[in-house]
């Protein structure tokens, strides 16, 4: 099992060196979602964590976070490429798992919602100890973490026809880029270079006290709202293709150029999804290595 460990480790470690960034938050859309997570652990969940990570992540979870974006393409894990995404009919600007939790072949569960209630089922039996266990536990968290950030980006659950608006070429300000793209990274870098002076912390920061005494300080309790994890990730799905719907798709043209007016308007509900998708891991991981584990099912 030890030399199991240290193979996987090493893959995790090629793949960060070898592989270059595909979709998904971008990397400073996940760091942030993971770093305020990880501020927020109670001491068994953050223990268990930094035990998981390989000793070369320093106890920094955020510095894994983009791995599953960067390894969806090599062969042993081309299965997990449909588990960053939902897709859903064109213009319904609904979600339902029945319907939309599958692959292109049909495969059902294989979609973000299905992985994030995999993955965390398959956490659920760290507490089993070394010699039981069934699955990768360190895979299983950067998964779970990656995915939780990606849920809560509004076009990873998107349209069929537009990939998630991956096809709806715009311009952003004064370059090339598409709708998807614009809510990964664009609306984030251009908040950093205009509001932060490029600094990841300062905004991380201002993230941070919006909802532990500011704006969104009386949110938080309904953040955390989660009986039954299955339904959790589908009600976090369902928020991200509303705000699709009502902020990503609305008013916006194929060529057309997306500026201040897109930008200023969008800026604040991409903040807040990253902030909730970082609280709301945290409440998984809590639970999942705390005391308490209600709500969660193993898996089988």
């Amino acid at each position: 099992m030890l030399v199991l460990w240290r193979l996987s480790s090493l893959l995790v470690a090629l793949a960060l060196v070898l592989v270059p960034r595909t979709h998904g938050w971008s990397k400073e859309g996940h760091v942030l979602t993971c770093r305020i997570a990880q501020g927020l652990l109670e001491p068994e969940a953050a223990a268990a964590v930094e035990n998981l990570l390989p000793d070369y992540a320093n106890g920094d979870l955020s510095s894994l976070c983009v791995w599953p974006d960067q390894i969806r393409h090599w062969y042993k894990y081309r299965w997990t490429s449909p588990l960053h995404f939902i897709d859903t009919p064109d213009n319904a600007c609904s979600y339902e798992y029945s319907r939309d939790c599958h692959d292109t072949n049909g495969v059902t569960d294989m979609c973000v919602a299905g992985a994030i209630q995999n993955f965390t089922s398959q956490l659920v039996h760290y507490r089993e100890g070394t010699s039981d266990r069934r699955y990768n536990m360190t895979e299983a968290l950067l998964f779970l973490s990656h995915f939780m950030g990606d849920i809560h980006q509004p076009m990873h659950v998107g349209f069929t026809s537009d990939e998630g608006g991956n096809t709806i070429s715009v311009r952003w300000f004064r370059h090339k880029s598409n709708l998807h793209h614009v809510w990964d990274r664009e609306i984030i870098l251009t908040a950093l270079a205009d509001y932060y002076e490029k600094n990841l912390d300062s905004l991380q920061e201002e993230l941070v006290g919006n909802f532990t005494d500011g704006i969104w300080f009386d949110d938080v309790a309904s953040w955390e709202e989660c009986d039954d994890f299955l339904t959790c990730s589908n009600k976090y799905a369902n928020e991200s293709i509303n705000l699709a719907c009502k902020w990503g798709y609305k008013g916006v043209e194929p060529g057309q150029t997306l500026a201040d007016e897109y930008f200023g308007s969008r800026m604040p509900i991409v903040m807040k999804r990253i902030a909730q998708g970082g609280v709301r891991l945290a409440m998984v991981l809590n639970l999942v290595f705390g005391d308490s584990q209600h709500g969660f099912a193993a898996a089988s």
